[in-house]
């Protein structure tokens, strides 16, 4: 199967699911005077929101590299990508549930909220790792070649960030402001592990690009 509606789809989702985000900032009746208390109240939907914005875009930006590592798709691939895009939807529940939480300031909501952000990332993270697999185990639907010494230094990047959040829930039974902490490394982990498969995919791209220039008949 031809990949481009799979990629059309899940453009789509992206798109859809960054702009959903900026929602959740709603309008409060202001009194005069009030702005500022009312603009600092708001100070957990900012830093959530531009944690959740950067999470899923840095998701999005993981999937376009991905698929061009991807030469042709399957049903089981596109089922998986499916399955890969709901766990991504899901950090705006997270995001929400987070957001009341450290506005009401309550300490055992602030503790299951961590719990719930931590448990849709290592979803996200988790579907990631089951696609790589999925491709290593299919050579026929993969578009690049040479890249597998440098691939292999970077396979584990998923299951290091499933790492890193279990840790994170761990540490919500001992410091929510640990919790939080781990939660933001494995979201700033998740940007480094993009840039890492980035520069094996373009070491990949520029290869073929190589192959085919000598591929070139003579004039």
């Amino acid at each position: 199967m031809n990949k481009d509606r799979i990629n059309a789809l899940s453009d789509g989702v992206f798109a859809i699911l960054l702009t959903i985000l900026i929602l959740e900032f709603k309008p409060e009746t202001i009194a005069p005077g009030t702005l500022g208390h009312v603009i600092s109240h708001q100070g957990p939907l900012f830093v959530m929101y531009l944690m959740s914005y950067f999470y899923v875009g840095t998701s999005w930006l993981f999937h376009h590299d991905y698929f061009q590592y991807v030469k042709k798709t399957n049903r089981t691939l596109n089922i998986l990508n499916l399955g890969l895009l709901f766990t991504v939807t899901l950090v705006n529940y997270a995001m929400v549930l987070l957001i009341e939480a450290l506005t009401n300031g309550n300490a055992d909501d602030i503790q299951v909220a961590f719990i719930v952000y931590d448990v849709v990332a290592i979803l996200i993270s988790a579907s990631f790792l089951v696609v790589y697999r999925f491709l290593e185990r299919h050579v026929e639907l993969r578009n690049l070649s040479g890249i597998e010494h440098h691939y292999n230094r970077i396979r584990q990047d998923p299951a290091r960030s499933v790492g890193i959040y279990l840790l994170s829930i761990v540490a919500t039974f001992f410091s929510n402001g640990l919790a939080g902490a781990l939660l933001i490394v494995g979201v700033v982990f998740h940007f480094v592990a993009y840039l890492r498969f980035s520069k094996v995919i373009h070491l990949g791209v520029k290869n073929a690009s190589g192959e085919n220039e000598h591929e070139e008949p003579r004039s």
